[in-house]
């Protein structure tokens, strides 16, 4: 339908995907270094209320832009980040998953059942793949 143009249409996609993620990504950074730290954060905040959190945005934005400029093959940046994720979601899985059966920390509201079984297989297949994948990777 596009025709010649659909080359612009679908550059201006990721352009415009691109500008859409800068800040998410930046913002979850610092919420994440924030919360981990204890420090205030908070877009409803002021700058001046949450110093740390705002320097966080900036720089998280400065190393997307900086990258933008190095050879770095963003495709392959993308598949190592996702490697990456794999990996560490499953220790973050086991953690979720035993407080989320602890009373301690859950009270009346503990997982229990088909679905704490469905989180245990869950975290096994993500285990497996996990190995798998270092394992295809050093061998």
């Amino acid at each position: 339908m596009a025709g010649n143009f659909a080359f612009l249409i679908f550059s201006l996609g990721i352009i415009g995907t691109g500008l859409l993620a800068v800040p998410v990504l930046a913002g979850s950074t610092a919420y994440a270094v924030g919360e981990a730290r204890q420090w205030k954060v908070g877009l409803a905040r002021k700058p001046a209320e949450a110093k740390a959190f705002y320097t966080i945005v900036a720089i998280a934005t400065l190393i997307g832009l900086i990258i933008n400029f190095t050879p770095l093959n963003p495709i392959k940046a993308l598949y190592w980040a996702a490697v990456l994720n794999g990996v560490v979601s499953v220790p973050v899985m086991v953690t979720m998953l035993l407080m989320a059966a602890n009373p301690k920390v859950m009270g009346e509201f503990t997982v229990t059942g088909p679905l704490r079984s469905v989180g245990w297989v869950a975290t096994a297949v993500m285990g497996i793949s996990a190995i798998g994948t270092i394992a295809g990777i050093f061998l």
